[in-house]
């Protein structure tokens, strides 16, 4: 049996590496296609002769399933393997269930794709994928993710350079890509949220 070529999705850190760049929740045109992600995954899984794996790891706040079970189920039809987990506090963060994921799974992977805004928490176990010669790639947001931009053995893919992921080019406007006219660049929030 082939091995597995994984993609592990950090879906609150991808919403929040995202939200950063839009200045507040994505529109539609804004939200990631995951079913033109599950065909890349799947189309590098093909050239590595290897079995395609996608999985999202997500929180769900107390009272909140609601709000993202179409989401889910979405996601689930096109092919995602979702573990959901609740948000009872802060250290209930998915990223140790992502990180055991990648052990437990590590003696079938013969290739590994992080999507995560930062990733940085995958660094040590990344590395040692790499010395072990599984390939490596991080997905995200180059605004965010610098330590595997710079990374020598690392693959960086920004998320919006993967086909067909936007409907539409996301606002990029920042300190790193700013037009000679110079730009605006918007709060993130209202004034009035220090009141």
């Amino acid at each position: 049996m082939p091995g597995k070529y994984a993609l592990v999705w950090d879906a609150p850190n991808m919403d929040m590496g995202l939200g950063a760049i839009l200045g507040g929740r994505p529109t539609a045109a804004h939200r990631p296609r995951f079913d033109a992600l599950g065909r890349w995954v799947a189309l590098r899984a093909k050239d590595r002769a290897a079995r395609p794996e996608a999985n999202v790891f997500t929180n769900v706040t107390p009272g909140g399933a609601e709000s993202i079970r179409s989401w889910v189920e979405a996601i689930r039809n096109v092919g995602f393997a979702v573990f959901a987990k609740p948000k009872l506090n802060e250290s209930s963060d998915v990223d140790p269930d992502m990180l055991n994921y990648l052990r437990d799974n590590r003696a079938e992977l013969t290739g590994v794709v992080v999507a995560s805004a930062d990733g940085q928490n995958f660094q040590t176990l990344l590395e040692e994928f790499i010395a072990d010669g599984i390939p490596v790639s991080v997905v995200g947001f180059h605004e965010h993710a610098a330590w595997a931009v710079a990374h020598p053995d690392i693959e960086f893919i920004d998320l919006e350079d993967i086909e067909g992921v936007f409907r539409e080019p996301l606002p990029r406007v920042n300190l790193d890509n700013l037009p000679d006219e110079g730009a605006w660049l918007q709060p993130f929030r209202s004034l009035n949220a220090l009141l």
